[in-house]
């Protein structure tokens, strides 16, 4: 195998000059009988295909096609007989960028006829089966309830109901069968799906599914919709297909002619595909300006667990790349799309996704995801563990079967997780530098990025705006990520012990630094930047985060410097002692938020100090003197120079300078295309807020020689419960107290007392003092629910 050139070199292959090329030209209104050449353009990409694997290797060849649509009677798919190579690289380019349309759909001739209610109705070809109807371009919805409202930005669904099927609900229901049930995470950790099956003898309503979450918790008792069911059929833009009659009926938006309508039905998941492998790739093949669009949802088939990470997903999207070196997707729109757009699975090099807008895609954005079998002592479910005295201790992955040395550039990404709960802009896992530069991300259910482990580190993040994420569901950030490697337990005491016999176990996966540096993020539902459980080996640098702040939970080696955090600041999470994180030379305008630490952090060059506050200086040092912080910390008015327009650079003479903070750029967050940057959305600028002190302090009380005190902001967080459960959280307990001897652990939360809820301190001391005897608790210790029995 040849030595493979850097990702920027490689990328632009299509910049060399050439002394052979072969044109191809494709039309819909050509034949695949003809030449191929201008005069007599082929009809098809599979005919075009076919002529240019004739010359590939051997010349370059550019495929030229026309405006137009092109239905996909199948999947289309290259292999390495198609391969260029670096000298004579295969172009397949649109004549007018979003000219040709890539459809994996059919268009429908149908015969309208009324049927009641405004609704109407036309007859289908036999054993049709249609996941998705697009009228005019648009994706219209399936029957559901609650209804769609639009306006309903951020709340889940744009429409939920406790009693969406409910055995009350379903009375109206002749038969639900092949409809879906949609329910966000017990926690809002993103979501569900199932396929109702029927009703069983007591009308209750029957399905499988749920398998689409990796933290396997049970639905939200109220985040719940229904879809694809006749009798909800209510709404204007609505559809409903009965497969058994072949008819379809549907509720027109007013003013539309259905008789001049296009119908588009979608029948492919995957409209190309990239076949090969390490042995031998498919290799320097380019797509260029494009419009794809009619690919399948796929959410029921979202089923592999991402180690232990909280997602599960599905290996596929619109275009699925599998075994390839050097392939371009460039200036392409992905136009709602029912899963993921851009799928780069297992072995990859220096793949480019470049000056692409996606938008309304069912799942994610570009997804690089790695196959286990590269990973040294995999886990995947949350409450997994590894013996850590007997784990494979060598560095980085075990194959190469992993995507690397790969970019998503200058894009437009937004819309993300129109159908699933647990997508990002662009999500990455068990993969190896890849780059994300110059990416404006925005309206999101949950993060815009999102890298799901330590695997293998080298990521960069660069000059990125992203904001209005985490929209549906919560304890997330707009970037976020997970460490929870093979160093990590959910027994932190127990890694503890491990890492200070070999304080290099967390890198053993997390072995190259990822960058975080010089963009924008807001999350108005989460935190700005959000590393959590574990995530380690990271440089964040030149950041802008406007609304919620910095979170580092647990971890080693985050090094954060030369960022800005307004009306907001640095929220420490559980951390590890000697963890080697430095926070410095940051502008933070409230005091810190720890959860869960209240002793000091300074052990073998962990520290946090030299920032400026713009907040008063007493709240603040109440809360860092205990951590062993701030010492050399500065406060007062940073000067910005205009933050009312977004220029949050200081002046001269802000005390920030004197603290080594240094001016960065304003003006580079996002896509920078200048098609895209003109349709692309900015952040709101939030107004500066009076710099506020530590907030009013949590309720305590003594118990059992313990401290109980109830739970408030960062808090839920860090013990992985949602406001909804609650509980009082148990510290400062003695060994010979009697808490510790019936059994419980510092860190414990209480939600119950003999079934009866606690949710805070006042509700425990009702509830405790009128219990005599032996009681049992409910625990939460480690994020998983145990229970206690404690004699009073």
């Amino acid at each position: 195998m040849k030595t493979l050139t850097s990702p920027i070199s490689s990328i632009l292959f299509g910049l060399f000059s050439v002394a052979q090329a072969a044109d191809i030209y494709v039309a819909p209104s050509g034949a695949d009988s003809n030449s191929g050449d201008k005069a007599q353009p082929l009809a098809s990409l599979a005919a075009a295909q076919t002529k240019a694997r004739t010359f590939a290797g051997k010349e370059s060849v550019t495929v030229h096609l026309a405006d137009g649509i092109y239905y996909l009677p199948e999947t289309l798919v290259f292999t390495p007989d198609d391969s260029g190579s670096e000298a004579h690289p295969v172009t397949y380019k649109a004549v007018n960028e979003g000219g040709p349309v890539l459809s994996g759909g059919s268009e429908l001739k149908l015969t309208w006829e009324a049927h009641k209610s405004g609704i109407f109705k036309a007859a289908t070809p036999e054993g049709l089966v249609i996941d998705q109807v697009f009228i005019d371009g648009r994706n219209q919805r399936m029957a559901r309830y609650p209804n769609y409202d639009p306006k309903k930005k951020a709340e889940p669904y744009q429409g939920f109901a406790a009693d969406a099927f409910s055995k009350e609900r379903a009375k109206n229901w002749a038969d639900p069968t092949g409809g879906y049930i949609h329910s966000l995470h017990k926690s809002r950790w993103g979501g569900y799906h199932y396929r109702i099956t029927g009703k069983d003898a007591k009308g209750e309503v029957t399905y499988e599914g749920g398998w689409q979450n990796n933290r396997q918790m049970g639905m939200h008792k109220d985040y719940r919709m229904v879809e694809n069911i006749f009798e909800e059929l209510d709404a204007e833009g609505e559809w409903f297909h009965d497969a058994k009659t072949n008819t379809l009926y549907y509720k027109p938006v007013a003013g539309t002619d259905l008789n001049s309508a296009k119908v588009e039905v979608v029948r492919l998941r995957h409209l190309i595909e990239f076949k090969g492998s390490e042995e031998k790739p498919v290799e320097h093949i380019a797509l260029q300006g494009f419009v794809v669009r009619h690919a399948a949802r796929t959410f029921m088939d979202t089923k592999e667990q991402l180690l232990r990470s909280d997602w599960a997903i599905y290996r596929g999207g619109a275009i699925f790349l599998t075994g390839t070196e050097d392939i371009q997707i460039l200036d392409t729109e992905f136009d709602q799309v029912g899963g993921n757009a851009v799928f780069v699975n297992n072995y990859n090099r220096n793949t480019l996704v470049k000056g692409c807008h996606i938008h309304d895609a069912g799942a994610s954005g570009v997804c690089f995801v790695g196959e286990p079998d590269a990973v040294r002592d995999p886990l995947f479910e949350y409450h997994e563990t590894n013996d850590l005295s007997k784990i494979d201790r060598t560095v980085g992955p075990k194959t190469n079967n992993y995507p690397s040395g790969s970019a998503v550039e200058d894009c437009l990404i937004h819309g993300i997780g129109r159908v699933e709960r647990q997508p990002a802009g662009v999500q990455i896992s068990m993969a190896q530098g890849i780059t994300v530069r110059d990416v404006s991300i925005y309206d999101c259910a949950r993060a815009g990025i999102n890298i799901s482990e330590g695997t293998w580190g080298g990521h960069l993040i660069e000059r990125c705006d992203v904001f209005d994420t985490v929209l549906e569901t919560h304890d997330h950030g707009s970037f976020n990520s997970w460490g929870r490697d093979r160093f990590w337990h959910k027994d932190r005491g127990y890694s503890q012990k491990e890492i200070d016999k070999d304080p290099e176990l967390p890198f053993l996966d997390a072995m190259k630094t990822t960058v975080i540096r010089d963009s924008r993020w807001r999350c108005d539902h989460g935190w700005d930047i959000d590393l959590d459980d574990g995530s380690s080996n990271y440089d964040i640098y030149n950041n802008l985060m406007l609304n919620n702040g910095l979170k580092l939970r647990e971890g080693f080696r985050r090094h954060a410097w030369n960022n800005i955090t307004v009306n907001n600041g640095f929220h420490p999470h559980v951390w590890y002692v000697s963890s080697k994180d430095k926070v410095y030379s940051n502008i933070f305008m409230t005091p810190h938020k720890p959860a869960r630490m209240s002793t000091p952090f300074t052990k073998d060059g962990t520290m946090v100090d030299r920032n400026l506050y713009a907040a008063d200086e007493a709240s603040v040092m109440k809360i860092s003197k205990k951590l062993g912080w701030d010492a050399n910390s500065v406060f007062g008015d940073p000067m910005f120079v205009d933050p009312a327009k977004g220029d949050f650079r200081v002046k001269d003479g802000s005390p920030a300078l004197k603290i080594g903070f240094k001016n960065f750029p304003m003006d580079q967050f996002g896509v920078k295309k200048p098609s895209l940057k003109a349709i692309a959305r900015t952040p709101e600028i939030p107004a500066l807020k009076a710099s506020g002190g530590e907030g009013k302090a949590s309720r305590s009380m003594k118990w059992l020689g313990a401290t109980l005190t109830d739970l408030s902001g960062e808090d839920f967080s860090a013990y992985g419960v949602s406001k909804e459960e609650a509980g009082v959280a148990l510290s400062e307990l003695a060994g010979n107290a009697a808490a510790a001897k019936a059994g419980l652990k510092d860190g414990d939360l209480i939600q119950a007392v003999d079934g009866r809820k606690t949710p805070n301190v006042r509700q425990f001391g009702r509830v405790i003092r009128g219990a005599k005897g032996t009681v049992k608790l409910k625990v939460v210790r480690d994020q998983t629910a145990i229970e206690v029995e404690v004699t009073l």
